[in-house]
C-alpha cells in the first residue's frame, strides 16, 4: 500500500537527494504522445545530446501543447466575455494568464478566506462523487495547486497514476512543489490548454475532473470535447464549478459580498482588486447548471446529472462517456 505520510515523503525526499523542486525528474505524464508536435530534435540525435538536454531540469514536460487555438485567423473579430467586459477571443486567454498569475502565490489563502473554508468541503464532496479506485488514471484539469492531485494520489495508489494539469505555469509550479514536499510521487504535472488537451492521448483517463476553472475557458463546448474524447469508455467526468444559488435573498446578498468584499481583500492579501473583480464577474456569466447539464450532453456525456452544494452557488456536475 502507498505510505503518502510526511515520514514518507520526507524520506523518499532524502533517499534520492533532492534538494530543490526543480531537482526532481521530469516523468512522462499517461496518456501523452510519444512524439513532440513541432519537434525540433532530429531523431538522429545522439544520446550524449540528449542527456546535456536534460540536464537542463526543465520545470514542465516540453511536448505540452498551449498554444492559444484562437487567433485573428481562425476566429476573425469574433467576441466572448471577459468577465463583464467584452474582448476579442483571441485575446481572452492571455487576459485569464496574467489574473492567474497575479494570482498564484496567494491562491490557496484567499480561497480559504472568501469561501470561509467552506471550499474544501465542496471539494471533498465533488471527490466522493469521483468513484476512484486504486489502480485508476486520472486527469485534474485546471488544476492549480493541487486540492484534488493530492487526494487522487493517495486514492489511486502506487499502481494508479495522476496527472495534474493547468495552462498557466505559475499555477502549476505553486501545485507541483506543494504535491512534491507531500511525497506524491505517482503524479505528473503537464501544462494543458483545456480546450484542446492536445498532450493526451484519446481514451487514456478513467477520471477527468475540473475544479473551479471551467469558466475561465474561451470556448468550453470545445473543452468538454476533448474531455470526452481523452476519457476511457465508461470513465466519468466531475466538473465543480460555481453555479447560480437557487434562493433569490441569498442571490442578492451573494453578489453584494463578491463585488464588495472579494475586491477589497484581493487588494489587501494579494495586492491585486482588478483580478478578483473579474472573478467575481465571471462567476455571473457562467452557464447555470441546467444549461451546463445540456452542453456536456451535446459533447457526447450520458447520465448526466448535477448537486446543488451550499443552496447553488457551487455544483458539482457529473457525465459518463459510453
Amino acid at each position: 500500500m502507498l505510505n503518502t505520510g510526511i515520514d514518507a515523503g520526507v524520506e523518499n525526499s532524502k533517499r534520492n537527494n533532492f534538494t530543490q523542486v526543480q531537482d526532481l525528474p521530469t516523468g512522462t505524464p499517461q496518456g501523452q504522445q510519444t512524439t513532440m508536435p513541432n519537434n525540433t530534435t532530429s531523431n538522429n540525435v545522439d544520446n550524449a545530446s540528449v542527456q546535456a538536454q536534460t540536464t537542463k531540469q526543465t520545470l514542465f514536460n516540453q511536448r505540452d501543447d498551449i498554444n492559444n487555438p484562437h487567433t485573428p485567423d481562425t476566429d476573425g473579430n469574433e467576441e466572448t466575455h471577459f468577465g463583464y467586459k467584452t474582448v476579442n477571443k483571441a485575446e481572452k486567454q492571455a487576459r485569464v494568464a496574467d489574473v492567474f498569475t497575479s494570482v498564484a502565490k496567494k491562491y490557496d489563502i484567499m480561497n480559504d478566506l472568501m469561501s470561509f473554508g467552506i471550499h474544501r468541503l465542496w471539494k471533498r464532496y465533488a471527490i466522493s462523487l469521483s468513484g476512484v479506485r486504486a489502480g485508476q488514471h486520472v486527469l485534474d484539469i485546471a488544476g492549480g495547486t493541487g486540492d484534488l492531485a493530492k487526494v487522487f494520489s493517495r486514492e489511486v495508489g502506487k499502481n494508479g497514476h495522476v496527472v495534474l494539469s493547468d495552462i498557466n505555469a505559475a499555477m502549476l509550479e505553486v501545485g507541483r512543489e506543494r504535491l512534491i514536499n507531500a511525497g506524491c510521487n505517482n503524479v505528473d504535472f503537464v501544462l494543458a490548454n483545456a480546450e484542446t488537451l492536445a498532450p493526451f492521448d484519446d481514451n487514456s483517463f478513467d477520471l477527468v475532473t475540473i475544479s473551479f476553472g471551467l469558466r475561465n475557458v474561451t470556448d468550453k463546448d470545445a473543452a468538454l470535447k476533448s474531455m470526452y474524447r481523452v476519457l476511457k469508455p465508461g470513465g466519468r467526468l466531475l466538473i465543480l464549478e460555481f453555479s447560480k444559488p437557487v434562493f433569490e435573498p441569498l442571490s442578492k446578498a451573494y453578489d453584494l459580498y463578491s463585488f464588495t468584499a472579494l475586491p477589497i481583500m484581493g487588494k489587501l492579501i494579494a495586492n491585486d482588486s482588478e483580478s478578483y473583480q473579474y472573478l467575481a464577474e465571471s462567476i455571473r456569466m457562467h452557464p447555470d447548471q441546467q444549461t451546463l447539464k445540456q452542453m456536456m450532453q451535446q459533447a457526447g456525456f450520458e447520465n448526466c446529472d448535477y448537486h446543488n452544494l451550499t443552496a447553488g452557488i457551487v455544483a458539482v456536475h457529473r457525465g459518463f462517456k459510453a
